[in-house]
């Protein structure tokens, strides 16, 4: 099986993984815990913390373990609002947000807070003329993922870092679920101040995540319980986790995949160029490892179907969204075309892909498209 879905998760690491049972054989205890095997775990959970947070450039930052990018979000959003609210009342976040962003939004805005959506370009590009424009002297949080989960865009996150700060009071997040490990990111300069991490999308484990942030910082917590965390995120720690967490990412921070995910990525736009039939989403200011194409006319999912009895594994065009009949919203809001809609398929490369198999992609591609054809006739 070749697999080109890694946006969706990657295969996790064989050191990761004997890290994290190595973890739970000898630290099992409860790190709230009194006594001498507790100490041992707690102890184990703040070298995991400070370890990340030493990477990331911040080791006297905040951070707080969670059970991946979807608990990470909902707290940095519905966390800072709730607790910056004595500053103001508006918020504001894009058109092309990951569900547990634009759905923490909504959740807000039942709660009384107001929020404006930055429109994107049809390569998914925010404005930042139309991002300053937004921005108001009672603006207390400001959300704006790092790179697209469907289409790759990257955004200008340093840029909007810096017009936040020097016209506002707000604090900025990004899920940097997608960018981290393939991208720079970090809470120094001019960077967001709070981030979300992944585990499983970097070779770590599915259930780690984390939200990392400036010192200072502090969001109201949305789990109540017994206080962990420092009160921020109720509920039993788990120190293999945080161990397994912290392998990923050092792991991902020595990896360069970098040249030959970027080299992968224009050799298939230049190959699907020459079809009547498949248009790329490429945008200009894409992440290297993700390159999403349409097809004229069919559903993405007759090519992922295709692919798979060829032994390919793509996806449509984002895991979170692939059982839905209706085009996501990333594709509507980039304006695709009615007729390209329907047939968006994301290829996501890994570590651990290899030359040959773009080769065995492309030469599956071919076969497909001749199948098209054959059909059209």
């Amino acid at each position: 099986m070749i697999y080109f879905d890694n946006s969706a998760t990657t295969q996790p690491e064989e050191q990761i993984l004997d890290s994290f049972v190595e973890a739970n054989r000898r630290f099992f205890a409860n790190p709230a815990s009194l006594h001498k095997a507790g100490k041992e775990a707690e102890k184990l959970l703040e070298r995991s913390r400070q370890q990340i947070l030493s990477i990331l450039g911040v080791p006297e930052g905040e951070l707080i373990f969670t059970s991946g990018g979807t608990e990470a979000n909902n707290l940095a959003v519905i966390g800072f609002a709730h607790a910056l609210r004595h500053r103001g009342n508006h918020l504001i976040t894009t058109v092309v947000e990951h569900p547990s962003i634009l759905q923490a939004f909504a959740y807000l805005e039942g709660q009384g807070f107001e929020v404006d959506y930055l429109s994107v370009d049809r390569e998914g590009v925010i404005s930042i003329s139309e991002l300053e424009t937004k921005l108001r002297k009672d603006t207390i949080l400001v959300s704006i993922m790092h790179v697209n989960n469907e289409i790759g865009t990257v955004q200008p996150i340093e840029k909007c870092a810096k017009i936040i700060h020097s016209n506002s009071r707000a604090v900025l997040h990004s899920d940097t679920v997608q960018s981290f490990g393939k991208l720079p990111v970090s809470l120094q300069g001019d960077s967001p101040d709070i981030i979300t991490i992944s585990g499983h999308k970097i070779h770590g484990l599915k259930g780690t995540g984390l939200l990392a942030m400036k010192k200072g910082l502090r969001p109201q917590p949305i789990l109540l319980g017994g206080g962990q965390e420092g009160g921020l995120r109720s509920g039993t720690a788990s120190a293999p986790n945080a161990v397994a967490l912290a392998k990923a990412i050092r792991l991902t921070e020595s990896g360069n995949d970098g040249k030959r995910f970027r080299d992968w990525r224009k050799r298939l736009i230049a190959f699907c160029g020459q079809f009547e039939n498949v248009t790329v989403l490429a945008p200009e200011q894409g992440a290297p490892h993700i390159i999403s194409l349409s097809f004229h006319s069919i559903k993405g999912e007759v090519a992922v179907n295709f692919f798979q009895e060829n032994g390919i594994i793509i996806s449509t065009s984002s895991a979170c969204s692939s059982k839905s009949k209706q085009a996501s919203h990333v594709i509507e809001a980039i304006q695709l075309p009615e007729k390209w809609k329907s047939g968006v398929i994301r290829i996501s490369f890994g570590k651990n892909n290899k030359e040959e198999e773009i080769t065995q992609l492309e030469q599956t591609l071919v076969r497909f498209i001749e199948l098209l054809k054959r059909g059209q006739e």
